[in-house]
């Protein structure tokens, strides 16, 4: 019984119970209709309570107690027919869960849906051969049709259009993309055919990063459902003690079975994990991607809250604002060096360094040897030149210079400091929304690690209202910083974007991404991706969680409200044991549709509420 579906067994069990009733009422041989009941009930008790077992060994309680000894004892007092009833409902609630959860989880699933399998690829010859995505590789030329999703990651080499982000990033607006500008996997392509170059292998492309978080979020249990077996245990000795206390006093162990029938243990096992993924649907509908449901129950909770400041908290739209040179070297080659060293670099400001020189129609050079120093620069050789590029104690340790008041990159050759070149960081214009946002829910303490600079980090903390600033740190020194927080300030969240992130994403209680232009390595340390480059969406995450929580929690305590009243009710002998056993389907209903409540925004509540006519 145990390898068939939900869905199985309920048709098997309402099959035999069809059985039994022509046994009973059309060919009257009552005796046997009991004694097969009895055995298919003894059956499924027996294989409840192995999975029981089983459930206690792992560490877990098994709340499956409470149908197990309804089923017992309605047996034992010979109300077969309400033993029936008791099975098909538990069967027909598991296959309910199973149905509220795909409904839940239907955005999650439509990522999985969509992924593409073929690229248009453009041989040397310049034919078009179809080839499967997989076997793209980086640098090679591929054509998107009109109306198709893009197969890679990859950038405009010919051609413009608009492309729909939305099944990743949940904006719907479709975004307007131009010669040279980055196109993600699984964006959709609008009316023009454009042409593009590769730039990530498909295993590393967005959009099957997306799927593989996607994967995790549905394969990982929520931790909130092992918080819901909190509530069993007082339930369960509830529930034993008042189905004790009525045969006590009435002398009638009919009255035991009557009572233990409707102390249905289905709102513990149910509402907490339909919630879950409810509030994990509603999340990647707003463009936030949750790897686990305990994810949702510390955001919840969150007490301090972490952001690193280049390419979190500011734009990611850093310009160049002035080139430097202090030797003999020209401001083209100057470019052309630090621009070549930084070509690979996801960094934000190797993004913009390179633009900008794309734009001087300056052209790279070829790089013989990388090495990315993570916290600190770039090393390469370029035209059998060392050429270093990053912080000043990096590049020109030596230097009596000191470091610039702004955002800056030092390029030195050779060990010899040539110039450097500084950029205009542009603070996010939702950030300082963000930040009031997040304390109004609670987030006691807001804090910012970064690697720049202590009067830059200064200045822009103080912009966006953040209250502790750390500067000047290096990956190890993000995590001694984070390690230091009291216990008083936990669950905390670091939000970053970078390589350099990466550790102290690993390192919180919950990490998260900003995955738009984040790097890889971000992505997979982090709890959360952030798929839309949009700050406020953490303090959506935020929101999202304890309104997840909050549903989740009133679901289970709905569900235990009403079953302690059917047992007090029962307890006087009002409610017969056939009639009491139908009720748990009412209970696990009303249950699992509070739980879904999850998906919905507050006034998209309201109106799902009416709908169900609670």
């Amino acid at each position: 019984m145990s390898r068939l579906s939900h869905k199985q067994k309920l048709y098997i069990i309402v099959g035999i119970a069809a059985v039994a009733v022509v046994l009973q009422y059309l060919l009257h041989l009552k005796l046997y209709a009991q004694i097969l009941v009895t055995l298919v009930g003894a059956i499924i008790a027996l294989s409840m309570f192995k999975e029981m077992v089983h459930t206690l060994r792992s560490g877990k309680y098994g709340v499956d107690l409470l149908t197990i000894l309804a089923v017992v004892a309605t047996l034992s007092v010979g109300e077969y027919w309400a033993s029936m009833v008791i099975l098909i409902m538990l069967t027909g609630g598991d296959t309910l869960e199973d149905y509220a959860s795909h409904k839940a989880n239907t955005e999650l699933k439509a990522l999985l849906d969509n992924s593409p399998q073929i690229a248009h690829k453009i041989m040397d010859d310049g034919d078009i051969d179809d080839v499967s995505v997989n076997d793209v590789k980086v640098g090679d030329k591929i054509v998107v049709k009109p109306g198709e999703i893009v197969p890679v990651d990859s950038f405009i080499i010919k051609g413009s259009g608009l492309f729909d982000e939305s099944s990743l990033t949940g904006e719907s607006k479709p975004v307007e993309k131009n010669l040279r500008d980055n196109v993600m996997s699984g964006s959709l392509n609008g009316d023009n055919s454009v042409t593009l170059q590769v730039s990530k292998l498909a295993k590393d492309s967005q959009y099957q990063q997306l799927v593989k978080l996607v994967k995790e979020a549905e394969s990982t249990p929520a931790h909130f459902v092992r918080m819901a077996d909190r509530y069993a245990v007082p339930f369960t000795l509830a529930a034993i003690l008042i189905s004790l206390a009525a045969w006590f006093f009435s002398g009638d162990p009919h009255r035991l079975a009557e009572v233990l029938v409707v102390a249905s243990p289905c709102p513990l096992i149910l509402a907490a994990p339909v919630a879950m993924v409810s509030g994990m649907s509603r999340a990647s509908r707003n463009g936030i991607v949750v790897k686990t449901g305990d994810v949702l129950e510390k955001l919840a909770t969150a007490k301090t809250g972490a952001f690193d400041k280049t390419g979190t908290i500011t734009s990611g739209q850093l310009t160049v604002q002035d080139v430097v040179t202090t030797s003999s070297m020209k401001v083209e080659e100057l470019l052309q060096l630090a621009a070549s060293a930084e070509q690979e670099s996801s960094h934000i400001l190797a993004r913009s360094l390179v633009a900008y020189t794309d734009n001087q129609n300056i052209d790279l050079a070829p790089v013989s040897s990388l090495e990315e120093k993570t916290g600190k620069g770039i090393e390469a050789t370029i035209n059998h030149k060392n050429v270093k590029v990053g912080k000043l104690k990096f590049v020109a340790p030596n230097s009596e210079m000191k470091p610039l008041a702004t955002t800056t990159i030092y390029v030195s050759v050779d060990d010899e400091l040539c110039g450097y070149v500084t950029f205009t960081d542009h603070v996010r214009p939702e950030a300082k929304e963000t930040m009031n946002t997040l304390k109004a829910l609670g987030v006691k303490k807001l804090m910012m690690l970064t690697g720049d600079q202590e009067k830059i980090a200064q200045r822009v903390a103080k912009e966006v209202g953040i209250d502790e600033v750390k500067a000047d740190l290096l990956p190890q020194d993000k995590i001694t910083a984070l390690q230091n927080i009291p216990k008083s300030g936990h669950p905390t969240f670091m939000v970053g974007d970078g390589v350099n992130d990466a550790p102290s994403l690993a390192t919180v209680d919950v990490g998260i991404a900003m995955g738009a232009h984040g790097s890889t390595a971000a992505s997979e340390s982090a709890d959360v991706v952030i798929l839309k480059d949009d700050l406020s969406r953490v303090s959506k995450a935020v929101t999202i969680s304890r309104d997840t929580i909050k549903v989740a929690r009133q679901s289970v305590l709905l569900g235990i409200a009403i079953c302690t009243a059917l047992m007090l009710i029962a307890s006087t002998g009002i409610i017969p044991a056939f009639i009491g056993a139908m009720f748990q389907e009412v209970v696990d209903t009303v249950s699992i549709l509070w739980a879904l409540k999850a998906r919905y925004s507050h006034e998209q509540q309201l109106i799902y509420i009416q709908s169900i006519g609670v």
